[in-house]
């Protein structure tokens, strides 16, 4: 009897032209363009930093996107190759379309992809119905090895300051709020700051101190904030760490424009100092989110989701 194959992205045979999660036992509902060659292989090491991998205050999952998906009879998964014919295939066995019922384990996250038109300066997010605009100095998150990373500085990983480690210089990830009743973007916002914080600069999954921890931390922006024609919430903090020049966090939290408008969670972590990016960075990015579908690029005006899209909506 063979084997089940391993967790990863296999050709959808309901959808041919796309390629869809495989958790090892079960299809999810997660599906992606194919890349046109397969991911690099990580070499073994310490997971970088500036990546958010814990929650606590707000339980925080991707939210599958609502696709149509009957019973499957297997899939494809390609390996290497440059299109030249020498690409090596395996085929998933029978499986239906998702998980058992009930099944509470952490579900796989599409990454964000490239915009569907190609253009070089926005990155979607398909599970969120959302598309980014990439500033100088930063890059598609997808492949950076960062949980639900969207964006990623430019300039690679370095040496962590503190506890052995790579870290980044600014990363921004894009999660669904689940698992509360809780709709506030405010209180949303204000219950996942200091988690923000602790993921990006106290302690990693290996329970090490990259920065040698947070020493202090300031207030230094809060408010209402119109997000793809949303009305959202935004708080900021400046954080000092043991180790390094700190930086500034911030979680952003605004209803998704699709599906069940659960909460968007948009966490930033940007280094201070010379080597970090911009701090303005943070706003040109809110500025330019928009939903999946709108053109419009003038951010004075928004033709379809009106109003001001990224401009504030008044003191908090």
């Amino acid at each position: 009897m063979s084997s089940s194959p391993p967790p990863g992205w296999y050709r959808d045979p309901s959808y041919p032209l796309t390629e869809r999660w495989w958790d090892g036992t079960a299809w999810t509902d997660h599906r992606r363009q194919p890349e046109q060659s397969a991911p690099p292989v990580l070499p073994p090491g310490p997971p970088t930093r500036a990546g958010l991998g814990r929650t606590r205050a707000v339980a925080l999952a991707a939210a599958g996107a609502v696709l149509v998906a009957g019973a499957v009879t297997g899939g494809v998964l390609l390996l290497g190759g440059d299109g030249d014919g020498g690409r090596e295939t395996r085929t998933a066995p029978t499986s239906p379309a998702s998980g058992p019922d009930g099944d509470d384990s952490p579900t796989p996250t599409k990454p964000a992809t490239a915009s569907p038109t190609g253009a070089p300066d926005v990155v979607t997010d398909d599970l969120n119905g959302i598309t980014f605009p990439v500033p100088d100095g930063w890059e598609n998150g997808d492949g950076s090895a960062e949980d639900d990373a969207v964006l990623v500085t430019d300039d690679g990983i370095y040496d962590c300051p503190g506890d052995n480690g790579l870290c980044r210089h600014g990363t921004v990830v894009s999660r669904t709020v689940t698992g509360s009743a809780e709709t506030s973007p405010k209180i949303l916002a204000e219950n996942d700051i200091e988690d923000a914080a602790d993921d990006a600069y106290d302690r990693d999954e290996l329970d090490r101190r990259p920065y040698d921890g947070i020493t202090g931390h300031e207030v230094v922006g809060s408010g209402s904030v119109a997000v793809a024609g949303r009305a959202g919430y935004y708080v900021r903090w400046r954080v000092t760490t043991g180790a390094g020049p700190g930086g500034y966090v911030q979680s952003l939290v605004f209803p998704s424009s699709s599906g069940s408008e659960a909460p968007v969670l948009v966490r930033f972590a940007l280094d201070a100092g010379d080597d970090g990016p911009p701090l303005d960075d943070i706003d040109e990015i809110v500025e330019g989110i928009r939903a999946v579908g709108d053109t419009d690029k003038d951010k004075d005006t928004d033709s379809k989701t009106g109003g001001g899209v990224g401009s504030s909506l008044g003191p908090s």
